[in-house]
């Protein structure tokens, strides 16, 4: 507890503070001084990135846990039989993986509330915050089973083979509690994320992703429950994560952050909804864009060839994209903290320390995989079409990873400020508007096949990725600090809670 919450006091830079809750969160003299030598912003740097990597790189190792979960139901699900696989594969890609964009969306505006709130020492009103987003959450996981319950139509309405459209869809319905699952975890995440209890959270996903892969052992080699039981070990699994994070939180280890159930929890929903609703959007429609990317190349004349290919990049990109996702999650919480703590110098300082380090790592990724782009197609495939595709789009793949490192960070900083609705509508404009219909230009009017589409679909986000650049460079911290003590006000009940953020 000690450690824990000198770390705590570390993050928001208040260390002449022994207790959290009693620090100053309106006062300028903790910000960052201005920078104006180099080893100034080397000294800077080197502070800033230990807080950041303290929260990346558990969010990191968290992500990969909780992705393996699925993974593993996979490989399993594939010694059943390839209908089996097929099956779970189609309903962990689109119908839970629409649901999880969905609710991962909805739950990430706590990442605002919360932020922003403990970096003033408003810790009072996160537990209220929480219960919100359960009650909100929860009534859309209710509306989001119709799409488990009719996953077979839904399916077989997109061109799934009815075989697989009956074995995803009663595999979808074996999956419902784990919607459920999604609706407290979302939620409890953003609210421990908010105050830098990361390391408690890598730690439950681990001890999940250890039982997770002997108890699917047990259930489907020796009981031989089939895809009834890699559903059972799969919900069991992601209901252990919430029951151990509940438990930490109902023990008393966040202090005022938790002081129980509250009715506060149902008031001024509506406002907290439309927030809900803009980050839901926000994140959507970039989970969707790259989706989208696989269902275009299907279409194409070679489909076989350029779908395998692509599917073996976006399943590097996919990993590599965890460190971005860690990254992302650390800087909104740096952000959301700081502005909430009226330190916007520091909150700008953070950005930059991210997206440098983002950067970094981008390049080196790609460097490797152009170094051994004859060597590690042959990893995944044996056939010699798919590998010659792969060494083709590895420059593509190469330019993606460093973009995709960089663009989840700013993200980030949209979340951490409370943009999520400004976002979403410049996603809409560079991905849906320009992106995709560029892309589809390329590939099919111009034939440069699945290259074609990946660029343009990649010139999108490059657009989106300068736009976000732009908005941040243009914005004022101290401005959007001031803003923060506004909205925490509102928050608090003093005025309509978030009708300005969410307008």
């Amino acid at each position: 507890m000690g450690k824990d919450k000198n770390l705590t006091e570390a993050l928001l830079s208040t260390a002449e503070n022994s207790d959290p809750t009693t620090h100053l969160p309106f006062s300028p003299a903790n910000d960052v001084p201005p920078i104006t030598t180099i080893g100034g912003f080397v000294k800077e740097f080197n502070v800033e990135t230990k807080k950041l990597w303290y929260l990346a790189g558990p969010a990191i190792f968290t992500s990969v846990n909780q992705y393996s979960l699925g993974a593993v139901t996979q490989v399993f699900a594939g010694h059943v039989s390839t209908i089996a696989l097929a099956a779970v594969s189609v309903e962990n890609s689109v119908i839970a993986g629409f649901s999880f964009g969905i609710m991962l969306g909805m739950g990430s505006a706590l990442e605002t509330l919360c932020g922003q709130a403990f970096g003033a020492g408003k810790l009072s009103m996160l537990g209220v915050y929480l219960q919100r987003s359960w009650v909100i959450l929860n009534v859309t996981a209710l509306i989001l089973t119709l799409l488990y319950i009719f996953a077979a139509p839904i399916l077989a309405s997109i061109g799934q083979t009815p075989a697989i459209s009956s074995a995803a869809g009663l595999f979808s319905i074996y999956m419902i509690p784990q919607i459920f699952a999604y609706a407290v975890n979302f939620p409890t995440a953003k609210f421990l994320q908010s105050q830098s209890k990361i390391m408690v959270m890598a730690a439950i996903s681990a001890a999940a992703l250890a039982l997770h892969v002997p108890i699917t052992w047990f259930v489907m080699e020796k009981l031989k429950w089939g895809m009834a039981g890699l559903a059972v070990v799969l919900n069991a699994s992601w209901w252990f994560i919430d029951v151990a994070q509940l438990v930490y939180i109902f023990s008393g280890t966040c202090g005022e952050a938790w002081s129980g159930l509250s009715w506060e929890a149902f008031h001024n929903l509506w406002g907290f909804v439309r927030l809900s609703l803009a980050s839901a959007v926000m994140l959507c429609l970039e989970v969707w864009y790259f989706m989208a990317i696989i269902l275009f190349a299907g279409y194409l004349k070679n489909a076989e060839v350029s779908v395998a290919a692509l599917s073996i990049c976006m399943n590097i990109l996919g990993w590599t994209a965890m460190v971005a996702i860690g990254m992302n999650t650390a800087v909104s919480v740096r952000v959301s903290n700081e502005l909430g703590a009226n330190h916007p110098r520091t909150a700008k300082f953070s950005l930059v320390v991210a997206v440098i380090t983002s950067t970094l790592i981008g390049v080196i990724v790609s460097t490797v995989l152009l170094i051994f782009r004859n060597q590690y197609p042959s990893l995944f495939v044996g056939d010699e079409e798919v590998i010659i595709l792969v060494k083709e789009l590895t420059p593509i793949l190469a330019v993606s990873i460093v973009i995709n490192n960089v663009q989840p960070v700013l993200s980030g900083v949209a979340v951490g400020a409370g943009w999520q609705a400004v976002v979403a509508y410049v996603n809409i404009a560079c991905y849906y508007l320009f992106g995709i219909p560029f892309g589809l230009l390329l590939g099919y009017k111009l034939d440069f096949g699945v290259k074609g589409i990946w660029c343009g679909m990649l010139t999108g986000t490059v657009v989106q990725t300068i736009v976000l650049t732009w908005m941040i460079c243009k914005t004022n911290w101290a401005k959007e600090a001031a803003m923060a003590d506004d909205r925490i006000r509102e928050w608090g009940g003093e005025v309509s809670e978030i009708e300005q953020l969410s307008n």
